[in-house]
């Protein structure tokens, strides 16, 4: 029997170069999958790096149009103040108003204002109409009554 399993055991044996070539193998393999996640590591950080500028960069002109608006802000209100607004009038020939000396201005064809009606006078059409119908004002009990005497007589109808 030794001698079967002798021929057994080397016919199964691989050769030297066969296991070399399997560590070397899976060498290999461990090594490109160390690379392939070290890779996915760097195209997402480089991805977050990116949006990192893109977000500092939205700010800086967040930021910037703060500072337009309220420098525009600004410059209507100077451009409206009380002194450069008369100044402005009096450039256009306007002359101030005073209260002493109240302007009349009449517009032709103005009938002037109309009176608002807020409400109906009172009278008769002010007492409120039933909400319900007189068909829905009936109890269950009513309503089977009135069907059995309707089966029964049918002289007696539904009245609505």
């Amino acid at each position: 029997m030794t001698a079967i399993a002798h021929k057994l055991e080397q016919a199964y044996r691989q050769a030297p170069w066969r296991s070399q070539a399997q560590w070397s193998g899976m060498f290999l393999l461990v090594v490109i999958s160390f690379v392939m996640v070290a890779g996915l590591y760097l195209n997402i950080s480089a991805q977050a790096a990116t949006a990192g500028l893109d977000i500092q960069d939205l700010q800086v002109q967040k930021d910037e149009t703060t500072r337009r608006s309220a420098d525009l802000r600004n410059q209507l209100a100077y451009l409206t103040s009380d002194a450069v607004m008369e100044k402005r009038a009096k450039d256009l020939g306007y002359k101030l108003n005073r209260i002493e000396e109240p302007t009349y201005l009449i517009i032709p064809r103005y009938a002037g204002r109309e009176t608002a009606n807020m409400a109906p006078p009172p009278g008769l059409d002010m007492i409120p109409s039933p909400v319900l119908r007189p068909a829905y004002t009936q109890s269950l009990w009513e309503w089977l009554f009135q069907g059995v005497l309707s089966y029964t007589d049918p002289s007696i109808g539904v009245t609505q």
